[in-house]
């Protein structure tokens, strides 16, 4: 054997074990995600949801989520933080009006919209993808400097992503799998959103440490990839076969207006959500108030706690505090509703207000820190339980084939409650007793309206059997 084989079998030799010892370290490292990702895929995919398709719609909900909160990480600390409070709350004031204003105007075409034009629900959730990742570019040039251009932008994407919402609520019924409830499934999007979020709130700090634009880069590659997720969502996801628009006018005035057209009109209408019982009214005007107060809450917390922190924190970590706090309620929320499954709805989205009333007086009368983060987590418990018990109405109650269509407008309902809570909190005063008091009356206006309908309905039963 010549010098250079002799080398090369000893530098074999010493390679060899050094080889297969680095091979078994990267196995070990690489076993906790493997097995995390096996049982990522077992949870989404179970129970026939892969089936379905909804195990894809779940991936692409938490796409969605943890690009949002790339974004928020990102102006975190250049909306609140950057500019001075008064300056903050009339910019945001400003472009709220401007920019929610045609939203508001046209969300009550949303549903009627998805309802004539059903074939697009995979490009209208990619459309809303696809202007997120423009619009987190665009925010990347001004993040820095919290420049004007910045407002519209950021506002532009809670737009997008509350149009989101809308479609995707929209096409949740369309992927049910046979042996999953409507509530249930739609508390696994929710969770999945959830984790998603605690999953990119890290990974959005450690990004910002680099600059204040990366977390916006990394929005964009995220929303990129769900403009594609959105649009391998299964063909069944724009079909309309078998819906009817559901009508939101009541029997009576139908009759009247048929009447007036001189006899029954010849192409039959959908039976509207007045007609399938009070639950799902009441339910909607409970859950109005409940998103009333989420809106209220993220608008008017954020302006508060950055005048007057919570004792003992400074401005950013006590809305971190608080933020926490309504996550966690929220999780909570819906993985107690995914436990109750779909009983007694009334009795919860009525007992789920009255806490969240009850709560909102405590801590307008004895205002202080702990108030202030157990109001957070009762409002994120609330909205999660009111709105899944939400769910189980329209499914119990209103026909399959106005079922989806139902959906929709009762999203787009509640989307509108949220944007009238957060202008509410942008312009009352930076006083909490007063805020919490504001809270605390259109909570207790939802409650005279709602509670005592909920319970009625609750001892009468459902006057529809659940179809399907």
């Amino acid at each position: 054997m010549g010098q250079y084989g002799v080398v090369g079998a000893i530098r074999s030799a010493e390679g060899g074990p050094l080889r297969r010892t680095a091979s078994r370290a990267a196995r070990v490292v690489r076993a906790p995600f493997r097995a995390a990702a096996r049982g990522i895929r077992r949870a989404t995919h179970a129970h026939g949801a892969g089936e379905s398709g909804l195990a894809k719609l779940i991936e692409l909900h938490a796409v969605n989520s943890a690009g949002d909160m790339l974004i928020t990480v990102a102006l975190a600390s250049t909306v609140f933080f950057s500019v001075p409070t008064d300056q903050a709350r009339g910019r945001v004031a400003l472009y709220l009006a401007v920019t929610m204003a045609p939203f508001t105007l046209l969300a009550p075409v949303i549903g009627p919209l998805l309802d004539r034009l059903p074939h697009g629900r995979r490009a209208a959730m990619a459309g809303a993808m696809l202007t997120r990742a423009v619009l987190a570019v665009m925010m990347s040039g001004a993040v820095a400097t919290g420049g004007l251009e910045l407002y519209p932008a950021a506002l532009g994407v809670l737009v997008a992503s509350k149009a989101y919402g809308v479609v995707r609520s929209a096409v949740v019924p369309r992927l049910l799998p046979p042996r999953i409830a409507l509530v249930k499934a739609n508390s696994r999007v929710t969770l999945g959103g959830l984790l998603a979020t605690g999953l990119a709130a890290p990974v959005g700090a450690a990004l910002h440490q680099v600059g204040p634009q990366w977390p916006l880069y990394g929005a964009c590659a995220v929303f990129a990839f769900g403009t594609y997720l959105s649009l391998s969502l299964p063909a069944m996801v724009d079909s309309a076969k078998g819906e009817v628009r559901a009508l939101l006018h009541a029997p009576e005035q139908r009759g009247r207006a048929r009447r007036g057209r001189q006899r029954a009109t010849r192409r039959p209408k959908g039976p509207g959500l007045r007609t399938v019982g009070a639950s799902v009214l009441h339910g909607l005007q409970a859950n109005g108030a409940l998103r009333m107060l989420s809106g209220f809450l993220t608008f008017f917390l954020a302006f508060l706690l950055r005048v007057h922190p919570l004792d003992g924190l400074g401005p950013a970590l006590s809305l971190g505090v608080v933020a926490v706090a309504a996550g966690g309620g929220n999780a909570l929320g819906t993985a107690m509703g995914a436990l109750l499954r779909s009983r007694g709805p009334e009795k919860t989205i009525a007992l789920v207000l009255t806490v969240a009333l009850a709560s909102a007086v405590l801590t307008a009368a004895l205002y202080n820190a702990v108030f202030v983060v157990l109001v957070a987590a009762v409002a994120g418990i609330a909205q999660a339980l009111g709105k899944q018990s939400l769910d189980s109405l329209i499914q119990r109650d209103v026909p399959e084939q106005v079922r989806t269509s139902a959906f929709a407008r009762s999203e787009t309902l509640l989307q509108m409650c949220w944007v009238v809570g957060g202008a509410i909190g942008i312009v009352l005063p930076l006083n909490g007793v007063v805020g919490m008091s504001v809270a605390a009356a259109f909570l207790a206006l939802g409650a005279a309206t709602a509670v005592r309908g909920l319970l009625a309905a609750a001892r009468r039963g459902s006057p529809h059997p659940r179809v399907a």
